[in-house]
């Protein structure tokens, strides 16, 4: 599966590599893709929806960095399934912070796919991981859940 500047491979590690992350949030229609996935990192590009988001998610012992590549949204923060009270309008060009144990969800305010590109210290998904929408991303995760 390719996400037209990925030069038809969704997921480059763990070899070297060198991409040009922006180019290719722009290009990728999926809401989730693994672009490269090591031992101790790895970087995903999401495409939200108008009127979508990511969901509301937590990992427990996996920090996160999103950048925000196009659009505008708001991102939502906390300890606690029930009480995400961090709340902060986002834009192209910011980055966002996820201490590994927050509850998160980041939702699309904009008229335009919001585009994101994410680094997970250490990997949250399979290598090679594509969702093409938000409803295939839960069910994924649900199913690698059971097989724990």
């Amino acid at each position: 599966m390719s996400c037209g500047y990925c030069g038809g491979q969704a997921d480059y590690g763990p070899n070297p590599y060198v991409g040009n992350v922006s180019r290719m949030a722009m290009g990728n229609s999926n809401f989730r893709m693994a672009v490269w996935t090591g031992e101790y990192l790895q970087m995903t590009l999401m495409n939200i929806p108008v009127r979508g988001e990511i969901g509301l998610e937590m990992h427990e012992d996996t920090d996160q960095m999103l950048h925000v590549e196009q659009g505008v949204g708001v991102v939502t923060m906390g300890t606690c399934k029930d009480k995400t009270d961090f709340r902060q309008k986002i834009s192209q060009g910011d980055t966002i912070f996820v201490p590994a144990g927050t509850w998160h969800n980041i939702f699309n305010m904009g008229r335009m796919p919001l585009r994101l590109s994410s680094v997970y210290a250490p990997p949250h998904h399979p290598r090679g991981t594509i969702h093409r929408t938000r409803e295939e991303a839960e069910h994924s995760e649900m199913q690698e859940r059971v097989k724990i």
